[in-house]
């Protein structure tokens, strides 16, 4: 995800959270530490659903 993209999700300018990058650095790192954290869900729930998959397909092949 661009800084383009995380300052529209938030509703701030990108110039905003250039802002907060230089004035406010522990803002910043919330902020970035959250997406980063959402992104290390989504692709565990994906993988998750990928082992669940190949499970089923194992089972069914028995």
């Amino acid at each position: 995800m661009t800084q383009r993209d995380m300052a529209g999700y938030i509703g701030v300018t990108p110039v905003t959270l250039r802002n907060w990058r230089r004035d406010k650095p522990n803002l910043y790192e919330i902020v970035i530490k959250g997406f980063a954290f959402d992104e290390i869900v989504e692709k565990t729930q994906q993988n998750a659903d990928e082992i669940r998959e190949l499970k089923e397909k194992f089972e069914l092949e028995k």
